[in-house]
């Protein structure tokens, strides 16, 4: 393979925009002419595409897998592997198991990327989903983004932990360093601005933010940039609240740096989350962070910052952000101490070393899960 270009199939539930669609675009991007890719979206959404260079040599095929028929699919899978003949097969998540499967007997190299789970695994994984993994990564190099993930991947469900690597995602940490977008701080004027950025499906738990929202909308405002299945659901109860003036859903957004650097104070409320991008992306711009307390969440942000990592409640939420917006002096601190941090820990360099040496079928260099020192969090 000496001087060719490596083929990477790589099987997304979905290519709609997301936090891995986007960290793959990001690798994409980065390495160029280095790797040939085909990305298979089993939902057919290829949202995501427009953030790919138009020069990338990048292929998209129609693999439609039949529903609920496990053996059908797999043999759709196997087909799908030897016509397409790549030199590694990258798939991502639950929702591209049966690729992982189906290689079992084609024994390509694979590479599995786990980012987390959805809302029905959100308090515990499912037996069957736990053998399945199992069986269908025995022999897969695991590339996990959170300490989290690394832990369960081990102890529940008891993969080889030579084969696990813990690859923190990273972002640009200097793009985030513009100007607030002129019509959103325009709208918000002089009230403080709490924002998010996600996708409107139901494990992000928007509606926990409306709620948590609300008893502070007679001084603030709530941007929420991100589309999805549940924003009429959303706009709904954003009117039921009696809110709906002091909200705007600004949908899909290309470019979130100018979005953040509106914020005021940064929110999440997701049910599940592990290493979220868009919660760098905030602490790059500097923002403080109100969030529910998921995943590798509390580890992430300044340690001045945890005592507003909450439990995922509303009324919890919404505490902690009635005391961000009391306080101008502490969030300008708590936001000073997040920029440095992601200056520190989440640049993405280290990541994209990290993908090279698993696309190319070698080890990354050894990374500690210790080494962004912080409290580990279950969810």
């Amino acid at each position: 393979m000496s001087g060719e270009v490596r083929h990477l199939l790589h099987v997304f539930p979905s290519f709609a925009v997301g936090g891995a669609q986007a960290r793959f675009c990001a690798l994409a991007n980065h390495f160029g002419p280095r790797y040939r890719h085909s990305v298979i979206a089993l939902d057919g959404d290829r949202a995501a595409a427009a953030r790919l260079d138009p020069r990338l040599d990048v292929a998209f095929p129609e693999i439609v897998l039949p529903k609920r028929r496990m053996l059908a699919a797999l043999r759709a899978c196997h087909a799908a592997l030897g016509t397409l003949r790549p030199d590694r097969l990258v798939t991502y998540n639950w929702g591209a198991i049966e690729f992982a499967l189906a290689n079992r007997l084609r024994g390509i190299p694979h590479l599995h990327v786990e980012d987390g789970f959805g809302p029905e695994e959100r308090d515990r994984q499912l037996p069957r989903r736990v053998r399945l993994r199992r069986l269908a990564l025995a022999r897969s190099a695991v590339a996990l983004p959170s300490r989290t993930l690394l832990r369960l991947a081990s102890e529940t469900w008891r993969l080889d932990r030579a084969r696990l690597h813990y690859v923190p995602n990273g972002i640009a940490v200097a793009r985030f360093r513009v100007a607030a977008d002129p019509a959103l701080r325009a709208w918000a004027g002089a009230a403080p601005l709490i924002g998010t950025v996600a996708g409107l499906r139901a494990e992000k738990n928007i509606a926990r933010l409306l709620a948590g929202f609300a008893p502070h909308a007679a001084m603030a405002r709530l941007a929420i940039a991100g589309d999805g299945p549940q924003r009429a659901a959303l706009e709904a109860e954003a009117a039921r609240l009696g809110i709906a003036a002091r909200v705007r859903f600004l949908g899909a957004c290309a470019d979130p740096a100018p979005i953040h650097a509106a914020f005021d104070i940064f929110a999440l409320s997701s049910d599940t989350e592990q290493m979220p991008l868009t919660l760098m992306e905030a602490m790059a711009r500097g923002a403080p962070v109100a969030a529910s307390d998921v995943g590798d969440v509390a580890a992430m942000v300044a340690e001045a910052n945890r005592p507003f990592i909450v439990p995922a409640e509303a009324a919890a939420l919404s505490r902690a952000l009635g005391a961000l917006l009391a306080d101008a002096p502490l969030r300008a601190r708590l936001g000073a101490a997040n920029r440095a941090r992601a200056e520190a820990q989440f640049d993405q360099a280290r990541m994209f070393a990290d993908f090279a040496a698993l696309f190319d079928g070698r080890n990354p260099a050894l990374r500690s899960a210790s080494d962004d020192a912080g409290p580990v969090r279950a969810g």
